[in-house]
């Protein structure tokens, strides 16, 4: 029943949104509103009833649920990951026309603890689109540790601790559990993360939220998940693999994130693994793919584990990034 996978978006909105999301991007953003979030992939299912779905857009399943999926094909969709209670990863599109907040997000241990639990959240930003002078903040500067972040913090000058790097295009940054960070305005971004929706929200620039009040800060929480031992961030550098047109980006327990740069027809997966595929350059013909016409920039594509290795065309040239469990 499985096959290469187009899944609805669940399209989300904070105060830091802007239009680029559909005006770049396709994704299904009403005229006239804001998006600062699209999930490409999520299946988000918590004590508290919260429900969020990826829904297959095409073929024979069209409109089932991810949940559905993990739970009626578990070995199929998953491979040598099953049994999983949920989907275990989120890749998202981001777009900043404000900045985000300064925050954090707690690991595994930690958010077992909270009430309701959730997962710990590691993840990765590959840069889309920049605008001139934007800004990512990750890690604290070299000299500063929590004690002196938390002072700053108070001060309103915390800004001053954050390790602030300017990137362009392609750039690629490694987020642990722990390490302090905030996407600052003027980006396009994908991120790919652990099935969690845990934030602790340290500094919002003095900024307000939709009801007109400052948006609730979580301190005390932020400041005990923050892990000063992480140090400042940094882009990652990429490292060749046994294939010519693969780059690794990351690779750590919770995910692996390789970047593919095709010019011709290759094959992907069939390794009893299940692969999330985003387009970042250009467009691909994906075989199997029920929609039948290209997967074009900022769409995304899953692949159970138990197809074969599946046939990816480039129209021209193109730049997926895979993301999989390890």
């Amino acid at each position: 029943m499985l096959y290469p996978l187009r899944l609805h978006p669940v399209l989300k909105q904070y105060v830091w949104g802007g239009r680029r999301l559909g005006a770049e991007l396709g994704k299904p953003v009403p005229a006239g509103e804001t998006c600062a979030e699209s999930w490409e992939v999520c299946d988000r299912r918590t004590s508290t009833g919260v429900v969020e779905q990826s829904r297959v857009m095409a073929g024979p399943l069209a409109g089932v649920a991810l949940a559905d999926l993990v739970d009626r094909y578990q070995r199929e969709l998953l491979g040598r990951h099953a049994p999983q209670s949920r989907f275990p990863l989120i890749l998202k599109l981001l777009d900043t026309a404000q900045p985000l907040s300064v925050q954090v997000h707690p690991d595994d241990a930690r958010a077992a603890r909270l009430d309701p639990p959730d997962a710990g959240k590691t993840e990765a930003w590959y840069v889309l689109a920049a605008d001139p002078g934007a800004a990512i903040y990750a890690g604290l500067r070299r000299g500063f540790d929590q004690a002196s972040f938390a002072r700053e913090l108070a001060r309103g000058t915390c800004e001053l601790c954050l390790e602030r790097l300017e990137p362009r295009p392609g750039d690629c940054i490694f987020v642990p559990a722990g390490l302090i960070h905030a996407l600052g305005a003027g980006l396009l971004v994908v991120e790919i993360q652990q099935s969690s929706d845990t934030t602790f929200r340290l500094f919002d620039w003095n900024r307000k939220g939709p009801d007109g009040q400052p948006r609730p800060l979580h301190v005390m929480a932020g400041l005990e998940a923050l892990d000063d031992r992480l140090g400042p961030g940094r882009f990652v550098q990429p490292r060749a693999t046994d294939r010519a047109e693969v780059q690794r980006l990351v690779d750590c327990d919770k995910f692996v994130l390789d970047r593919w740069e095709l010019t011709a027809k290759e094959c992907c997966g069939g390794d009893d693994r299940c692969h999330l595929l985003m387009v970042v350059e250009g467009s691909v013909c994906v075989a199997g793919d029920a929609v039948e016409e290209p997967l074009a920039r900022g769409g995304t594509m899953l692949l159970p584990a138990c197809l074969p290795g599946v046939e990816v065309t480039p129209v021209g040239r193109a730049v997926l990034l895979d993301a999989y469990l390890p």
